[in-house]
């Protein structure tokens, strides 16, 4: 028997009997549909984060103030100053920028409307160092720092806040904690970034922040660019031996500053995904292998159905091996049909995640050529029973059968 004759009569077959075929491929369905929503969340998941990474710099490291623990309470003292910023910048050779930042959250006033907005003072080249794109206008320079001059740079999300567009701000005055602010620019959006998002914040320059905003010489955070000849590990010692040195601390002695590797954070985002993605492995695999004993079980009923049809075939010369690959290509079939059905389910449901939850999910063509073979093979492997027992059947004893 020819295999396309094969697959006619299996097509035959299930057509025979829709609806139990139906019910026959739904667990094969609903596996196939999880692996290829659970691999779409999964890619769509690492690619955001990738972005997230490129968008923070992963060549970038957060030094911040460090908490010291003395008499059962955590103190966490603010230890970093500009100085320290400033020791880096002449002493390293194996970072290329650094911009120290601090921050508070003030009443900020346009027209008659108030918003609580976080002011963040730093150095000009925190966008550069950042990736911050200016839309409109223009970033605060080095000269604007130096005098202490009294300009800020938006957030693309603040105009907003006081309903209006960013354009209209250029050149416009804004009171930050009562005082005048001359807006110079406003960057491109940057999105939400962790737990704060960026577009809602406020840049005025470092030494107008300190002198006539915050009234603290010290600062909460130095972000530092490594170099793309160094390593991240060199540049972590060199900031150690700076820092250490500035702050005189003694050998022995533990830091008062941490330094943060956004790496860290990355890796324990990923972690946590790769759990979730097994997990939902698992429970596909489950719905795969149930799908799989339905098959088996269909299909051996479907024997015992068809005892007489396979005995005269067998009367007619049709061998073991005939009758063997003729039950195999109908389970393959079954299963095949299921896990197109399930691969176009799958795919639905990473489009609506992505339009109606907002989850960025990617269907890897890869994932579909993958579950589509491996539908197959689950017929194979749950079809091999049912396709023995239809070889073995002595064919006199088939032809009785009624």
């Amino acid at each position: 028997m020819l295999i396309s004759e094969m697959v006619s009569a299996a097509l035959q077959s299930i057509r025979a009997n829709l609806f139990r075929g139906f019910l026959t491929m739904l667990g094969i369905i609903i596996g196939v549909g999880s692996v290829i929503a659970m691999v779409a969340l999964g890619s769509g998941a690492q690619r955001a984060m990738d972005e997230q990474i490129n968008a923070l710099g992963a060549s970038i490291l957060t030094i911040r103030s460090g908490g010291t623990f003395s008499h059962g309470v955590n103190r966490n003292n603010v230890t970093l100053t500009v100085f320290d910023a400033d020791a880096l910048t002449a002493d390293l050779t194996t970072v290329t920028a650094v911009t120290p930042e601090t921050a508070r959250r003030f009443q900020v006033k346009l027209g008659n409307k108030n918003q609580n907005i976080r002011i963040v003072g730093t150095r000009p080249n925190f966008a550069s160092v950042h990736g911050y794109e200016i839309a409109i206008g223009k970033m605060f320079s080095l000269a604007d720092d130096n005098s202490k001059r009294r300009v800020a740079v938006l957030g693309h999300a603040v105009a907003a806040k006081f309903d209006v567009l960013p354009s209209q701000l250029i050149d416009n005055t804004i009171h930050i904690k009562g005082i005048a602010f001359k807006v110079i620019g406003v960057f491109e959006e940057k999105g939400a970034l962790g737990w704060q998002n960026s577009d809602e914040q406020i840049w005025i320059p470092l030494d107008t922040a300190i002198f006539r905003m915050f009234g603290l010489k010290t600062i909460e955070v130095v972000s530092v660019k490594v170099s793309p000849e160094s390593t991240i590990e060199q540049a972590i010692v060199d900031i150690e031996r700076v820092l250490r040195r500035e702050h005189r601390i003694l050998p022995g002695d533990n830091n008062d500053f941490s330094i943060g590797d956004p790496r860290q954070f990355f890796n324990v985002r990923q972690a946590a995904t790769d759990v979730f993605a097994y997990l939902l492995a698992s429970i596909a695999g489950i719905s795969l292998i149930v799908g799989g004993i339905g098959i088996m079980n269909i299909m051996l009923v479907t024997v015992t159905e068809r005892t007489r049809e396979i005995g005269i075939r067998k009367a007619l010369g049709a061998t073991r091996l005939n009758i063997l690959v003729q039950f195999l290509v109908e389970a393959m079939i079954l299963c095949m049909i299921g896990g197109s059905v399930g691969i176009l389910l799958g795919a639905g449901i990473a489009t609506v995640m992505t339009t109606f939850i907002g989850w960025q999910t990617i269907v890897s063509p890869t994932a579909i050529g993958v579950a589509f073979l491996f539908s197959a093979g689950i017929g194979i492997f749950f079809g091999i029973l049912p396709a023995l027992k239809a070889a073995r059947l002595d064919p006199i004893e088939a032809l009785r059968y009624e």
